[in-house]
């Protein structure tokens, strides 16, 4: 654990992290919290869906937006305006439920609440201001550990509160973590990088840089692993007649994948990223097929545990690769077009997820997983030369570790 407490011992390091977690925590409440206020109330699944997915849609739309900006003006310029307009509109929502106000006020509002920052996204930019080079590997293994338990808890909290007390409960705390997190993480101005504004009208998005969008497939089908992972999980263990511990069996994915992150972190990594992330890829296939077989709730916790284990070296190495190939002038815009692409990649999973168990009896359905970290590792392999390519390294604020 020693490269974890170098990370935590740099000036300011403690004090984001903590605040980070807070408002991560509310970020990962959000999906669950919505469907569930909004099921709870007026008794519509399919109504939640839609408003849950429009709101992604949105978020998805702007993040990258949303990412430039931040690069540009700064975290705190950006991030405390959008905080209130947040607030605002989440405060509308709850209004719109708790009333009964017309359908689409539940649309109109709920979608403006989705223009936020991604607390993920300035964090890692905070490591990457932050951290030496030798610990940049660590610090983006500990950011996908928090970002594995905010998924673990939040969900779990966010539907428990809307059942236990009322429907709107756990969005509401939801929204009261974010806005509180994000403020902390602002208030810790040692840490903030610097605004880059004399490349505002630079028209290159890092969209368009081809190592991106490699990586940006690949969160894809990695968000599409984790989407439908949850949802055939579910359906299979109602299969089983165990319905009640499709959230162990998720939570034992989780675990695994946050395990590994830890341990992968602490290790040097002497081969190039691009074919670290083309070998993760290969064995998270391997360690996926065998779910194919389970024919029992335990069979299948044990199975989710040891793919979660290969899932994560994956993420942490294309994070790493993001960083490397991209400009600092531009690394919350990337960070934000990965991310997005993967919470993409959960929503498409989810869907595809959800049809295939529909039709497909028993452990089969992993079948939707198991393809996409086949093509994530097909990906992977076919774009080894251009991940390769090292950035455009014009001035010297660039960093140079390709």
């Amino acid at each position: 654990m020693n490269a974890y407490r170098r990370l935590l011992s740099l000036p300011g390091a403690r004090s984001f992290v903590v605040s980070a977690a807070v408002g991560r925590l509310g970020n990962a409440m959000f999906g669950v919290a919505i469907v569930a206020m909004i099921s709870g109330r007026t008794g519509s699944y399919g109504l939640a869906g839609a408003v849950s997915a429009v709101g992604l849609m949105v978020f998805a739309i702007t993040a990258v937006i949303v990412g430039r900006l931040i690069d540009t003006h700064g975290q705190r310029r950006i991030a405390l305006p959008l905080v209130a307009w947040g607030v605002i509109w989440s405060v509308m929502t709850v209004l719109a439920s708790l009333l009964s106000w017309p359908t689409w006020t539940l649309f109109v509002t709920y979608s403006l609440s989705a223009i936020v920052v991604e607390i993920g996204t300035m964090s890692r930019a905070r490591w990457v201001h932050l951290a030496p080079d030798d610990l940049r590997h660590s610090a983006m293994a500990l950011e996908q550990v928090a970002d594995e338990i905010s998924f673990v808890i939040g969900p779990a909290l966010a539907a428990a509160l809307a059942t236990i007390l009322f429907p709107e409960s756990g969005f509401i705390l939801a929204v009261v973590l974010y806005a509180s997190g994000t403020a902390l993480l602002m208030a810790n101005r040692r840490t903030e990088p610097p605004a880059r504004a004399e490349h505002v009208h630079q028209p290159t998005l890092a969209i368009v840089q081809p190592g991106i969008q490699v990586l940006a497939v690949c969160l894809f089908l990695v968000g599409v692993i984790f989407g439908s992972n949850e949802i055939v999980t579910i359906a299979v263990s109602k299969q089983f007649g165990h319905a009640s511990l499709a959230g162990i069996v998720l939570g034992t994915f989780a675990l695994g994948s946050a395990i590994a992150a830890l341990g992968f972190g602490t290790r040097t990594v002497r081969m190039p990223m691009r074919r670290v992330l083309l070998v993760s890829a290969v064995i998270l296939v391997v360690m996926q097929a065998p779910i194919l077989l389970a024919q029992s709730v335990g069979v299948l916790a044990v199975l989710m545990f040891l793919a979660g284990l290969a899932a994560a070296p994956a993420l942490v190495t294309s994070m790493n690769l993001t960083q490397q190939l991209i400009p600092v002038h531009q690394i919350n815009e990337a960070l934000s077009v990965v991310l997005t692409a993967m919470l993409v990649g959960v929503a498409a999973g989810s869907a595809v997820g959800g049809v295939v168990a529909d039709h497909v009896g028993g452990a089969h359905a992993y079948v939707v997983p198991l393809a996409a970290g086949a093509s994530l590792a097909l990906t992977a392999a076919l774009g080894q030369r251009v991940l390769a390519r090292p950035r455009d390294d014009a001035t010297s604020e660039y960093i140079e570790k390709v």
